[in-house]
C-alpha cells in the first residue's frame, strides 16, 4: 500500500505563541503598573500580586485536578487576567476584593467554558463588573493610599473625573463651573500625572506608550482602539456643540475613566473579540456608543467595561456573518 504524501508546501510555522504574545501584554501593561506602584505604593503592589497569584493558582488547580489534564499556566494567560484585573480595582481596595475577582475571573468566566480560547466574555471585566455590582461602596471608594515614593503627598482629589463631573451635574452646575473649581481635572494632569480611578487610570500616558509597543510587536490591530476612540470622540463631540453646559467635551472623554485601558488592553482580546477587520469595525462602532450612552445617561459615572461585556456577546454573530478572506483566496480591489 502506497503511503499518502502531503507535500510539497513548506508548511512553515509561525513563531508566535501564546506565551510571547502575553508576554508582550505584560511589557506593554508595565508603564501603567510602574506608575499605579509610584502612586499608590504598597496597595498596588498588594493588588496585583493577590490578583496575579490567585489567577494563576486557580486556573493551575482547576487543570489538573477537576479537568485532569496537563496546566497550560506556563502560557501566561492567566498572569495577564490577573494584571488588568487589578488595574481595574480601586488602588485602596482591599485584598480579598482581588481573591474574589480572580475567582470570578478564572474559575467562573474563563475555566467554566473550558479554558483560554472557549470564554465568551473577557475574565476580567467579568470580574471586575461582579465586585462592582456586589460591593459598590468598595470598587467607587477613590481614597488614595498613600505611596512609599510619594509619603503625604496628596497631589489630587480620590474621586474619579468622571464622577466629579456627573456629581457637579446632578448639583445643578455647568461641566465649565464644575472644571473651574477642580484644577486637578486639566488634560495635563489626567494625560501625565495621577487622575483618581482605578489603579490602572492613573496616566493616560502610560496606557499610550503599551498601545504603540503591542502596535509595534504587531500583537493587536488598530481597529478595534481606533474605532472606539473615534467614535467616542464623535458621539461626545456632537452632545458637547449641542449643549456645552451639559456635556463634556471629546478630549475629556478619551483622556478619562478606563476608556484607553479598556480599549487598548481588553476589547482587543483575541478571544473575544472579532476576526474580521469589519467586525472589529463594527464592534469599536458598538463600544463606543455604548460607553458615551451610559456615561451620559446611566446610573454609573463610567461605562466602558459595561459597553465592552455587551458587544462581546455578539461576537459569535459577527464572526458568523464577517469572515476574513480565506487564505490565497484572490481579493477584488475596487
Amino acid at each position: 500500500m502506497r503511503k499518502l504524501i502531503v507535500s510539497p508546501a513548506p508548511h512553515v510555522h509561525g513563531s508566535e505563541s501564546t506565551r510571547k504574545i502575553m508576554l508582550d501584554v505584560i511589557i506593554a501593561l508595565a508603564p501603567s503598573m510602574l506608575v499605579a506602584v509610584y502612586f499608590f505604593g504598597l496597595s498596588a503592589i498588594q493588588l496585583l500580586l493577590v490578583s496575579v497569584l490567585v489567577c494563576v493558582g486557580l486556573e493551575y488547580l482547576i487543570q489538573k485536578y477537576m479537568l485532569r489534564r496537563q496546566p497550560t499556566v506556563s502560557d501566561l494567560s492567566a498572569v495577564v487576567t490577573g494584571v488588568l484585573l487589578a488595574l481595574n480595582l480601586p488602588p485602596s481596595a482591599p485584598w480579598w476584593v482581588a481573591v474574589i475577582g480572580g475567582v470570578v475571573a478564572i474559575g467562573i468566566t474563563k475555566m467554566t467554558f473550558g479554558g483560554l480560547g472557549h470564554n465568551i466574555f473577557n475574565p476580567a471585566l467579568v470580574g471586575r463588573v461582579f465586585l462592582l455590582v456586589s460591593f459598590p461602596v468598595i470598587m467607587t471608594d477613590w481614597t488614595v493610599p498613600e505611596s512609599i515614593f510619594r509619603p503625604g503627598v496628596d497631589a489630587v482629589s480620590g474621586a474619579t473625573p468622571l464622577a466629579m463631573i456627573k456629581e457637579g451635574l446632578a448639583q445643578g452646575q455647568t461641566v465649565d463651573q464644575i472644571l473651574a473649581a477642580n484644577p486637578d481635572l486639566s488634560y495635563g494632569q489626567m494625560l501625565f500625572a495621577r487622575a483618581g480611578g482605578s489603579a490602572g487610570e492613573a496616566s493616560a500616558l502610560a496606557l499610550i506608550l503599551g498601545f504603540i509597543y503591542l502596535l509595534v510587536r504587531k500583537v493587536i490591530r488598530p481597529h478595534i482602539p481606533v474605532t472606539i476612540i473615534l467614535t467616542v470622540a464623535v458621539m461626545s463631540g456632537i452632545f458637547w456643540l449641542i449643549n456645552p453646559e451639559q456635556y463634556t467635551d471629546p478630549l475629556f472623554n478619551i483622556l478619562t475613566g478606563g476608556l484607553l485601558l479598556g480599549s487598548i488592553f481588553m476589547a482587543t482580546d483575541y478571544v473575544t473579540s472579532p476576526m474580521a477587520p469589519k467586525g472589529m469595525i463594527i464592534y469599536g462602532i458598538g463600544i463606543g456608543v455604548l460607553t458615551v450612552l451610559i456615561r451620559y445617561f446611566g446610573s454609573y459615572p463610567e461605562g466602558v467595561s459595561f459597553a465592552i461585556l455587551i458587544m462581546n456577546s455578539i461576537v459569535p454573530l459577527l464572526n458568523k456573518y464577517i469572515k476574513p478572506a480565506r487564505f490565497g483566496k484572490e481579493v477584488k480591489h475596487a
